[in-house]
């Protein structure tokens, strides 16, 4: 059985970080690519970030280049996000998943279809 257990969430003000954690189970994770995703209030879940998305690669989203760094531990089955300088607009709830590579996309499809709790992430003054 697939799981993810994200953490790492709270409330920050702009300018502050957060480091997110995932931890999976229930798959061989270092043959994965991973992603990081995002959804905030009245919108879609959004990708952020990938890792391992081509060789080695790492990709983002532009709103959060130079800002975030995704990061990975294979002996831990563990995914980072770590999140600087945080903005308002980085509000939502951040969630992980195994990303599948598609040659039409510019980032890996979500691997699997279960979803776990996700963590909360608010920026606010």
């Amino acid at each position: 059985q697939v799981q993810f257990v994200e953490s790492g969430g709270g409330l920050a003000q702009p300018g502050e970080s957060l480091k997110l954690s995932c931890v999976t189970s229930g798959f061989s994770f270092r043959a994965y690519a991973m992603n990081w995703y995002r959804q905030a209030p009245g919108k879609e879940r959004e990708i952020v970030a990938c890792i391992t998305c081509t060789d080695h690669s790492t990709k983002y989203v532009d709103s959060v280049k130079g800002r975030f760094t995704i990061s990975r531990d294979n002996s831990r089955n563990t995914l980072y996000l770590q999140m600087n300088s945080l903005k308002s607009e980085d509000t939502a709830v951040y969630y992980c998943n195994g990303g599948v590579p598609h040659p039409d996309m510019e980032f890996p499809l979500a691997a699997f279809p279960s979803w776990g709790e996700g963590t909360q992430v608010t920026v606010s003054a």
